[in-house]
Formats: C-alpha cells, structure tokens, sequence
C-alpha cells in the first residue's frame, strides 16, 4: 500500500519497516497494521507470550503546578475531568475522562502522580486538541509540555515480566498501574505496569534517539513478536475495552458507556470535589437515575463478523431498531466472532437476544457480559 508521504512517522518506523511490516495510514501517522507472522499469529502469540507494541503516535503530556505542588496542579485537571486525581498516590496512575459540557466523552486518557509532575498519556487522534485543551484552561498556573522527543512501546503477555527482567531487576516489585522511572539500555525511561489487550504488561517512554536500541534488545527475546494495529485491536476488544472515536465520542457518556467504576465517589456525591467537571450534571443525574442506552458485549451466533455501523433489532424482521455495534470483528482467543455496542438499557442484560443487520441480512447476536477473556493484570 502507498502511504502518503506528509504522514508522521514514529521514532520507530525505520525499525517496523526493517522488521517487514505492513504499513498504514493511522491517526495521522504512518503504523504498521501487521508484521510478516500476521495479525492471528500475532495475537495469540501476545496471549501467551509477549509482543511488543509501536504506540509512540499516542500523545505524552507533563503538567506542572508553577507553585512547585502538584496536588495545585491535581486540582486544576479535576475540573476537566470526573476522576479523583488529588487521590493518585506518587508512583501511581489512573483511568480517566475529559468529558464536555453535554457530558460526552472529549477523550479517555491516563494520568500518572510522577512526584514533582502529572505524567498524562493520550489518544494520537486528539493530542492535539487536548493540549491545547489543556493550555487553555491550565495555563495560567501550570506549565502544560507536550513530550515530542519521546516514543512509546508497550511490552504484553503473560512473559513480559520475565523478558522485562532481563533489563530490569525491579520490575517484579511493580503492580497493576504503577509507575516508575528506570534504566532500560542506558536509556531513561518511565515505566508503568499497564497495557490495552486485558494482559499482564507495561506500557514504557524511552527517548526517542535509544528507543530502537532498546526495542531491538527485546526483540532479541525468543520470547517477544513485534505486533501490529491489527492484533492490538482484536486484543482490546477480547478484552472488552474500548476504542475512541469507536466506542468513545462526544456525544456518548460514561454512563452510557459502563465507565462509571472510572467515577470515585469523591466526585459523585457530598464535599467540596464533588461535581465541577464538565457535563457533571448530566453525568451525576444518570449514575443517580440510569442513561437510556448502554455498552455492551455481544457474542455472534455463526461465523460471520459484525462490524460497526451495523444496527441492532430485538427482532428478526429489522423492524424494532435498539442499537447499533460500535467495534467488531472475530477474537482468536475466543474462537469466534465478537463486538461491542449500544442497546437501549431495558435490553443490556447478558444473555438477552437481538439481531444485527449484516448486508440485508438479521444475524442472532446475544449481550455478553465483558470482558470476553479474563484479564491477567497483576495486582
């Protein structure tokens, strides 16, 4: 495939290139979508051993309060977004949201208490906009930096403890979502014990000028595959994770989308914290009172894969519309087709039958509770 040449390449693309992949249009960055091995391949190999990630298009940002305390920085981003970050502990992270005024969803993100600074990760497709974000209604008391000399790999799979190891001692001292600075290959890099594909891992920011070095010396590992797009995608939705601008947009929220667990209840309900976000009226009316609509799993009866935009019917005439599949398509680990979707509340239950539109035809689809594999995260 020709790849437009005003595409952005990640610090790791010569090293994807020479590894054979297939590369592709992404976010506004040229990917690789699969290397030689292919995307089953690659995915299964992540479920049981470890593969290795290029996600240096996502966006690294650093947020520090000119007061020198980072709670006066914590407390500035609590007013974007709905998820206790006062309470993140030094050499901890957490899942988050900046939501709008209508309570939808701007982007989902990660934020790491790094000490003396927020460490955020955030989608490649709306860095941009969240920076400027950021700047905007941060500016005047925090220095908002976008780390732009930084790639981003993230290292899966129920091996990548041991292979980390290798270089790294201490790993094994780290849980599920910390964070830690560390010596990779002479390069220095920060470290958190997270990932997208429902396994073990670690998500890791190395200097762009060391990042092939330290890249290839994982590689060397019998145990590590180098993965593209495409298994990266298939893992997170077996894991029933979502996907922006798929399962996450602006005019969804996190209620609709089963993302209230991402909502403490320090900013739900009573004190000073509660509230004060964007669309926090919506939001807080619909964990008191429920949303009409709401994500769900949904396992395919048969072979054929359901795909986004198919809509879904509780009937098998087409005629009662209740959703419609916002990611889809066949999960190795599972042996079948899978997807997620939106279904009016009333039908969300697990087990219950609809029917999605696939080329004129109603396919039997049943709501499944998610995830569809357990996940393996150390805690």
């Amino acid at each position: 495939m020709d790849v437009s040449s005003d595409l952005k390449k990640t610090p790791l693309h010569e090293l994807n290139v020479s590894l054979g992949a297939r590369m592709v249009p992404y976010a506004g960055y040229e990917m690789p979508v699969q290397f030689p091995a292919g995307v089953m391949k690659e995915h299964l190999h992540t479920r049981a051993a470890a593969g290795l990630f290029d996600v240096s298009h996502m966006g690294q940002i650093t947020i520090r309060a000119r007061s020198g305390n980072t709670a006066d920085a914590a407390r500035a981003l609590e007013a974007l977004v709905p998820v206790d970050v006062l309470g993140i502990a030094e050499g901890r992270q957490r899942y988050a949201l900046f939501t709008n005024d209508q309570g939808g969803i701007r982007d989902d993100l990660m934020i790491a208490n790094r000490g003396d600074h927020l460490y955020l990760v955030v989608n490649a497709a709306c860095k941009d906009a969240d920076f400027a974000y950021l700047q905007q209604h941060l500016g005047e008391t925090c220095d908002v930096t976008m780390l732009a000399d930084r790639a981003l790999i993230a290292l899966q799979g129920p091996r990548a403890e041991t292979v980390l190891a290798e270089l790294w001692g201490d790993i094994a001292g780290m849980r599920f979502m910390d964070v830690r600075a560390c010596d990779l290959h002479d390069a220095d890099c920060i470290v958190s014990r997270s990932g997208y594909t429902g396994e073990d891992g670690f998500e890791i920011s190395i200097p762009a000028a060391q990042a092939e070095a330290v890249c290839r010396r994982l590689l060397d590992h019998p145990d590590v595959m180098p993965i593209g797009l495409g298994a990266r995608d298939s893992l997170r939705l077996e894991a029933g994770l979502c996907l922006y601008g798929n399962d996450l947009d602006t005019e969804t929220t996190p209620v609709e989308a089963a993302l209230e667990w991402a909502i403490q209840k320090v900013r739900r309900t009573g004190g000073e914290r509660a509230g004060g976000f964007p669309g926090s009226e919506i939001i807080l009316g619909q964990l008191e009172k429920g949303a009409a609509r709401r994500r769900v799993g949904l396992k395919i009866d048969g072979k054929a894969p359901v795909r986004p935009p198919a809509k879904l019917y509780s009937d098998a005439d087409g005629k009662a519309e209740v959703g419609q599949v916002s990611s889809g398509g066949f999960g190795p680990s599972v042996e079948s087709p899978i997807a997620l979707g939106y279904v009016a509340t009333a039908l969300a239950a697990p087990g219950t039958q609809l029917f999605a539109e696939v080329r004129g035809k109603y396919l039997p689809v049943t709501v499944s509770a998610l995830p569809f594999i357990a996940n393996t995260f150390k805690r």
